[in-house]
């Protein structure tokens, strides 16, 4: 029994839904467009301000669909009408980031600085406050590519457990570990 596949969506007033004949849904909004292809087994209708997904049977296969599925769309939902952000900070001695258009320039205690280039989608900012670590500042309104962006990021130098060294989330909590202890005699 899929509790989140039966409930439906809330299609907020600036948000346009269409369905294909193929089961692509395409929702559009004001921060942008997105578009997903539907298992053909499950139905989606939009009923007056609701986006509604049902499955023929209650086969396993059907409920696991079912469940992904209304999530992946109400991502979408979220994503075109208010859009995603996620905040990174560097801890560590001169790590430093900084961002020119699409490019975001690392330097992470390698012997090298790091360029990534971000797919258009994603809109960065990079902030350094006197005192403070530097924070990486990512908007988007696709969920699955910020996640990967971030991802992408947080891999160059994750925190590592001993002295949190690394880059991490804002407000993430990493778990620490004591270092080397003293030879008892």
């Amino acid at each position: 029994m899929s509790r989140i596949g039966k409930a439906p969506i809330t299609l907020p007033a600036k948000v346009e839904v269409t369905v294909a004949p193929d089961n692509t849904v395409t929702v559009k909004g004001p921060k942008g467009t997105l578009s997903q292809k539907v298992n053909e087994d499950l139905t989606v209708k939009v009923e007056d301000g609701h986006l509604v997904i049902t499955r023929p049977s209650d086969d396993r296969e059907h409920r696991a669909q079912h469940g992904l599925y209304r999530a992946l769309l109400h991502n979408m939902v979220v994503g075109v009408s208010e859009g995603y952000r996620k905040e990174m900070e560097l801890i560590g001695v001169g790590f430093r980031a900084s961002a020119t258009g699409q490019v975001l320039e690392l330097s992470l205690g390698y012997s090298h600085a790091i360029y990534i280039k971000l797919p258009p989608e994603v809109k960065v900012e990079a902030k350094t406050e006197r005192n403070k670590a530097p924070l990486i500042i990512l908007e988007s309104y696709d969920k699955q590519l910020l996640g990967q962006v971030c991802a992408k990021i947080r891999s160059l130098r994750k925190p590592e457990p001993y002295k949190g060294k690394g880059i991490k989330f804002v407000g993430e909590v990493i778990r620490r570990k004591s270092g080397k202890s003293a030879s008892a005699k």
